[in-house]
């Protein structure tokens, strides 16, 4: 009898572990298609030979998607938990939901993490190596040749952060058991260099969170018809189209020699096209558009700004007073057995529109920091290397979201594998000036967006406007293209 009782748990662990994989390999599928779909949207088309460098891109081309469908699992990783244990919750003998139980959402956050690591260390390094190479001096060209040149240079680069983590890890923490247990690759080295990476991500996610959330209004305003207060649309029509026609007369009596001039004029007159294509839009659209839409969007931004705001301040409070307030303090009750929110299932709706807000927010922060501007993808014209540098990108980004969110208070759901064994979780004043800045920083950047056109107009009052000392971005300046003849417009 017992030995039947053992049999049938061994069947049943053999199909859970089936069920969960099968599961596991749908979803990322899935992932998989629409990341190829996104990544083919922005690639630059290439010729359709099959030469060496075809099939180089192609490669590269197949890493990049499989590193932005982990990029997107790691985004969706804590609101399908969120979800799940309110689900579970709920519903807790629905047989239709038995495939949904605390071993999936266990193994989906550390697949997260392994394939986070493979593809941060492994995949796009060996993209970057392999799109550049050109195989070694006296060797013959071809594809083994580029592999092999590739395959030193991850070597080589395994090596330097190797020293690099160890020396800082020296320097850091000078207790000697700390260093030998760098020796062990994957119980320690591996996820002591994820969590320093994790560390770089968070304090990306710091600076471009904030300014996303700001920038947000301007994004929103952009995709979205204001409304015309005080504005005479068909005036306005009239105008840009006597100005297009103007245009195109000097175009056509101009010289074909004279080069510069004929540049200008045809990238003024795109600027008034595309000018004119808005207002076309505007007047277009319905009352309901201008004058309900845009407000409700505007109002339902600010909304959500603030009430992010308010759950870091609580979370401030909280760290001061529990020490179950941190990321990495005491564990929950587990998946299934208690609501994470006060307010039940409303309360983690609320969260998961939170979390997604917040990774919104920070990607716009991001392309719209100077030093991150020249990544922006560009539709059809767009190459592999910098794709692969968007896709390194995203997955730092995304990877710290679910630290980042749990750090800021913004859920009390706990990190699960890899992603709540990260040392700097358990640092009281790190989580403490973490949470600090994010509040400062944001509500200045916030202050700053919506003082700007007092700022303007007290600089004009008092003659100072010629300075420039205010860098709010004009109407005028937003039209004008960038050095390389593409408009800076997200």
């Amino acid at each position: 009898m017992e030995g039947q009782d053992e049999v049938s748990a061994r069947e049943q662990h053999f199909h859970s572990q089936v069920r969960e994989s099968t599961i596991c390999f749908l979803l990322f599928a899935i992932l998989y298609i629409v990341s190829y779909f996104i990544i083919t949207r922005y690639k630059r088309k290439s010729d359709e030979q099959e030469d060496e460098d075809a099939i180089v891109n192609r490669i590269s081309l197949f890493l990049c998607t499989f590193t932005l469908a982990v990029s997107a699992g790691a985004v969706l990783l804590l609101p399908f938990s969120i979800i799940s244990n309110e689900i579970l919750l709920s519903f807790p003998h629905n047989y239709y939901i038995q495939w949904l139980n605390g071993s999936l959402i266990h193994g989906l956050w550390n697949l997260a993490s392994l394939f986070s690591n493979l593809c941060l260390f492994v995949l796009m390094p060996f993209a970057f190596f392999f799109l550049e190479s050109e195989g070694f001096a006296g060797l013959k060209k071809g594809l083994r040749a580029r592999i092999l040149e590739t395959l030193v240079m991850l070597l080589l680069l395994a090596l330097l952060i190797l020293g690099m983590v160890w020396v800082a890890s020296a320097l850091v923490d000078k207790d000697a058991a700390s260093r030998e247990s760098l020796y062990d690759l994957w119980e320690f080295y591996l996820p002591y260099l994820y969590s320093c990476v994790s560390l770089m991500g968070c304090l990306l996610l710091l600076l471009c969170t904030p300014v996303g959330l700001s920038r947000m209004f301007a994004v929103m305003g952009q995709l979205l018809v204001k409304p015309a207060i005080l504005e005479d649309l068909d005036e306005q029509m009239y105008i840009v189209a006597l100005e297009e026609e103007a245009l195109q007369r000097r175009l056509t009596g101009l010289s074909s020699s004279v080069d510069y001039n004929v540049m200008e004029l045809e990238q003024e007159l795109e600027n008034v096209k595309i000018f004119k294509t808005k207002l076309e839009r505007r007047r277009k659209a319905s009352a309901w558009e201008r004058n309900l839409v845009y407000p409700a969007v505007m109002v339902l931004l600010l909304i959500e700004t603030s009430i992010s705001v308010i759950l870091v301040a609580c979370n401030i409070l909280c760290l001061l007073v529990d020490e179950t307030a941190m990321p990495k303090g005491t564990r929950g009750p587990g998946i299934g057995n208690a609501s994470l929110s006060a307010f039940g299932f409303v309360g983690a709706a609320l969260e998961i529109i939170l979390i997604f807000y917040l990774m919104v927010s920070s990607v716009v922060g991001f392309y719209s920091l100077r030093f991150f501007g020249d990544f922006i993808p560009k539709k059809d014209d767009t190459t592999m290397t910098k794709i692969i540098g968007n896709c390194v990108s995203l997955l730092v980004l995304s990877s710290a979201l679910p630290v980042m969110s749990r750090t800021l208070g913004i859920t009390r759901f706990d990190l699960l594998g890899d992603f709540g064994r990260f040392n700097w979780l358990g640092n009281f004043y790190i989580v403490l000036s973490y949470n600090l800045l994010f509040a400062v920083v944001t509500t200045l950047c916030l202050v700053r967006k919506f003082t700007s056109a007092v700022r303007e107009e007290l600089l004009k009052a008092l003659g100072l406007h010629k300075l420039h000392l205010s860098r709010a971005p004009r109407e005028s300046d937003t039209a004008k293209p960038s050095a390389n003849g593409h408009q800076k417009v997200l």
